[in-house]
């Protein structure tokens, strides 16, 4: 069984990782998506909150599973056997840090291989980041993310 990673703080998670995820699923037998605690990033939404949302988006989707974690990524993946690692670039600007995480990660673990895959074009510039800003003054999201995770946010936020 073939088994990938998708790591990422998801915070929300967006119609851009999806667009990853789904992809994804047509290349692996298994793709977990592991939701990052990331303390250091001090999330908008709490490890728990974001689990639920990343759930929620990915119930039909049978080959994912989602789980939580605050370790390191390769730990996490020799403990879930899963060999590949997937990470999404949406532009120039995302491929030095990745390039940089994909090196780290093949120092410590050196049978682990990153692939990279790009968004949909109609993705490319959702992010996390802006759809928080967006959050931040009431805007309008329900085009960045999927359904569920929007009754999940309006829940949350009020």
């Amino acid at each position: 069984m073939r088994t990938a990673i998708y790591p990422g703080t998801f915070d929300p998670i967006t119609n851009g990782h999806l667009d990853i995820i789904k992809r994804a699923c047509k290349m692996f037998d298994r793709i977990i998506v592991a939701v990052a605690a990331s303390k250091a990033k001090r999330p908008m939404f709490d490890l728990k909150d974001r689990i639920r949302m990343v759930k929620a988006a990915t119930a039909n989707l049978p080959k994912t599973e989602v789980v939580g974690f605050d370790k390191l990524l390769v730990d996490l993946a020799a403990e879930l056997d899963a060999h590949i690692v997937v990470r999404g670039l949406r532009a120039v600007s995302d491929f030095e840090y990745e390039l940089q995480m994909g090196y780290a990660n093949a120092s410590l673990s050196p049978d682990l291989e990153t692939i990279y895959l790009m968004p949909n074009l109609q993705h490319a510039f959702v992010s996390s980041s802006v759809v928080r800003a967006i959050l931040e003054y009431d805007g309008k999201i329900d085009h960045l993310v999927a359904p569920e995770v929007h009754r999940i946010i309006r829940e949350i936020r009020g």
